[in-house]
């Protein structure tokens, strides 16, 4: 049967890649070699250990895996985090994906190869992994240091990149089915399309994961998350995207929620194994004898791919005006390939654009990276103070003016009243526009989707049609009206700033603001004209619709003005939240002090660790070695600065200051497993009622001086004393003899308690 051919493919390819994982940890190699070796050695290409041999069921498996690879990483950018990182770090990225783009054509070029295959090549090396990165630098103990938290950010933001190119990319690919759009058209799609899904998700999936968490148990908040997930995946391909965009922008939407650390917490072990799943599936479509010859290749572009992005990268950092030093450490720090190289080479692949012999090479050039990028994180702050001091003078000179001229403009910038009373409605303005494009481009798909759902097909044939696009307008119309109404507040600033100190100015003033009124009324029917499907709405239909919009303008434009407000309301309530983590804006104050040789390194508690449940006094690691707790992240919440009565529990994230010695000591003391059972008995705990002897040293004496929960671990819920019942009783209670009273804790507790209770009495 096929479901159990399946599901005994799943099964092997979890196996195999759980044991050479393990075999990659043990040995200080990232587990992703181990899943590509794994994928390899079962694949149908390596008799004979040949133990999945259907292709079909191999590219199942890559795109769920997929699916749940792009998600995560989604759940690791949110505009919090872009908002943080700043506009300087987004250029900086930005110019060192433009600059090894160029770098990479120049290589594609010389190679011989066709445009098209080039920009596939480019593509590839233009972005990072993150997952390797942050392992890297967690593993060097640099996770806090300034340079590496910038790399970590130019790391975030590659994925940016690599969604932004996979749009591309599929456009190149449409090319070759004879219906793709230009570069333009995709990237303006791409935008609506990320506008619509991201305004949408940010006020809808919130709403719907409080409601789960009030009214629903967990099992189903994350049954509806991985629909949902499922879903947009589905949508994003329907609009002419990949899975990966829409598994992407979920994960993006759920990051802005307070349920973050929740869903994060539920979705682990899937993330884990599917994401394990798609990276055997890629091992496992190599074929690495077909490819042996291309050996070489794999050589070359990896060292292109080392130096090109420590140099692009570096480019883009000096033109934000960092320092030569910082500029080429964070280039170095970002040098590794990873899963998006993958799913980029697939796509060209599948497309028939590249050879499938390039996946080997692809997967040579992933490990090269990766196996340098330790070496070069190291080594990054060497190599940035040797480029710094043989750099030229005239550079250095041209280097100082220019860091000048940026902080004039920053200056400039802040004192400009027109940007800065402009600036919130400008960006208003732009996303409301790709929000009405979006639903404008995408509305032939929803209906025909719809369609058999819409009721009226009794009254006339078109009536769901009619239907349809009148709903579609009562929802465009106020993003609408909202966007000429800030428009006209943007004029009318203009007219002021531009007008101010003119002589006329009274004059001016109306006749400036009304034609930039007319010219944006004449852009915005341009637009509209221009995105609006006319042609498959039917003969009369935009008449109806247009008189449509008027009557909702005329007589309910206060409505609309309340209903847009109570909807920008809502999605700044979703964007301005705190996010009180161990992220890139820790501890940016350590970049100061480095003569100091102190760092921080953050370590995760096992959860069988010899220290859970003790507490940081008795621990008395800086006494032990010299280290101290600088904070505790336990399920989202920053405990910053734990007192010694703080216990540690498994999971907690633990962040330790100290030298490079005394933070790797500490993690591993704290890291350390026996394997000793655990001592929890939770299923155990009952009540139970104990009489209490006359001769008892018990009687007589206060519930607070006898202390029975630091004794024997029990509480005394009540006592019955003749028939009087004393619920919860208060530590002044004094017990009496022949009381009868209520404990609560396990047996062994309780029966510590009768042990107690019978001391001091004749017999048992």
């Amino acid at each position: 049967m096929h479901g159990t051919e399946f599901v005994q493919d799943l099964a092997i390819v979890m196996l195999v890649a759980g044991l050479v994982g393990w075999v990659c940890h043990r040995i200080g190699l990232s587990v992703v070699v181990g899943y590509l070796a794994a994928g390899i050695v079962i694949g149908p290409f390596t008799p004979p250990f040949t133990l999945v041999s259907s292709t079909a069921r191999i590219e199942t498996l890559a795109q769920v895996g997929l699916v749940f690879l792009m998600f995560s990483i989604g759940m690791k950018l949110s505009l919090r985090k872009l908002r943080r990182l700043g506009p300087a770090l987004i250029v900086a990225t930005a110019v060192g994906a433009v600059v090894m783009y160029i770098f990479a054509r120049a290589l594609g070029a010389a190679l011989g190869w066709p445009p098209t295959q080039t920009l596939f090549l480019a593509a590839m090396l233009m972005v990072s992994s993150s997952a390797i990165i942050s392992k890297v630098l967690a593993d060097t103990g640099g996770t806090h240091e300034r340079t590496s938290q910038t790399a970590m950010g130019v790391s975030v933001l590659e994925d940016v990149v690599a969604i932004v190119m996979l749009a591309i990319l599929n456009s190149f690919v449409a090319t070759h089915a004879a219906k793709a759009n230009g570069m333009g058209d995709t990237l303006g799609l791409l935008g609506a399309f990320v506008m619509l899904a991201g305004v949408a998700g940010l006020l809808a999936v919130p709403w719907l994961l409080r409601k789960l968490s009030v009214s629903a148990s967990e099992e189903l908040m994350t049954i509806v998350t991985a629909g949902l997930l499922f879903m947009l995946a589905v949508l994003a391909e329907r609009a002419g995207f990949s899975m990966a965009l829409g598994a992407f922008l979920l994960g993006a939407i759920v990051a802005e929620t307070p349920h973050r650390t929740q869903v994060d917490r539920t979705f682990e072990g899937m993330r884990d194994i599917f994401s394990a799943v798609f990276f055997v599936a890629i091992g496992m479509l190599i074929d690495l004898r077909s490819a042996a010859h291309l050996w070489w290749l794999a050589l070359v572009i990896a060292g292109c791919a080392i130096v090109g992005r420590t140099l692009a990268v570096a480019a883009g950092m000096i033109v934000t005006g960092a320092s030569t030093k910082d500029a080429f450490t964070v280039g170095a720090s970002v040098t590794p390939l990873g899963e998006f190289s993958f799913i980029i080479v697939q796509l060209g692949v599948l497309a028939g654009v590249m050879t499938t012999d390039f996946q080997a090479v692809a997967v040579g050039v992933v490990l090269l990276t990766a196996l340098t990028a330790p070496v070069l994180a190291r080594r990054g702050s060497r190599l940035g103070e040797w480029v710094e001091t043989r750099q030229p003078k005239w550079f250095e000179n041209w280097l100082v003016y220019y860091r000048g001229w940026l902080d004039r403009m920053q200056a400039r910038q802040k004192r400009n009243m027109l940007w800065q009373l402009s600036r919130k409605r400008v960006i208003q303005v732009v996303v409301e526009v790709f929000v009405v494009t979006g639903l404008l481009v995408f509305a032939e798909d929803l209906l025909e989707t719809l369609l058999p759902f819409i009721p009226g097909k009794d009254l006339f044939p078109q009536a769901p049609r009619v239907l349809f696009w009148c709903a579609l307008v009562l929802v465009i119309v106020a993003p609408l009206f909202a966007i000429w109404r800030n428009v006209s507040v943007l004029a009318m600033l203009l007219a002021e700033v531009s007008t101010a100190g003119r002589p006329n100015t009274a004059k001016l003033r109306p006749m400036v603001e009304t034609g930039v009124k007319v010219v944006a009324g004449i852009v915005m029917f341009i637009w509209i004209s221009a995105v609006a499907p006319v042609e498959v709405m039917g003969r009369w239909v935009p008449l109806l619709v247009l008189l449509l919009s008027v009557g909702v303008i005329v007589f309910a434009r206060h409505k609309l003005i309340y209903w847009h407000s109570v909807l920008e309301g809502e999605l700044q309530d979703r964007i301005v939240q705190n996010d009180e983590k161990f992220t890139g804006t820790t501890a940016p104050w350590l970049a100061q002090h480095s003569e100091w040789h102190l760092g921080l390194q953050e370590c995760v508690l096992p959860d069988q660790a010899d220290v859970r449940g003790k507490t940081l006094g008795e621990l008395a690691l800086r006494s032990r070695f010299g280290c101290t707790v600088a904070g505790v992240e336990r399920q989202g919440v920053m405990v910053g600065n734990p007192s010694p009565l703080t216990a540690l529990y498994p999971r907690d994230k633990i962040l330790l200051l100290g030298d490079a010695k005394q933070t790797g000591a500490c993690k591993a003391f704290l890291s350390h497993v026996s394997g000793a059972a655990a001592d929890s008995n939770f299923d155990e705990v009952r009540m139970e009622t104990c009489e209490l002897p006359a001769g008892s040293k018990l009687v007589g004496r206060s519930l607070a001086e006898l202390a029975p929960t630091k004794v024997v671990g029990v509480q005394v819920a009540g006592i019955n004393r003749g028939g009087l019942r004393i619920l919860n009783p208060s530590g002044e209670e004094k017990l009496l003899a022949h009381d009868d009273v209520l404990l609560l804790g396990s047996p062994d507790q309780i029966k510590a308690f009768k042990a107690w209770a019978r001391e001091g009495t004749e017999g048992p």
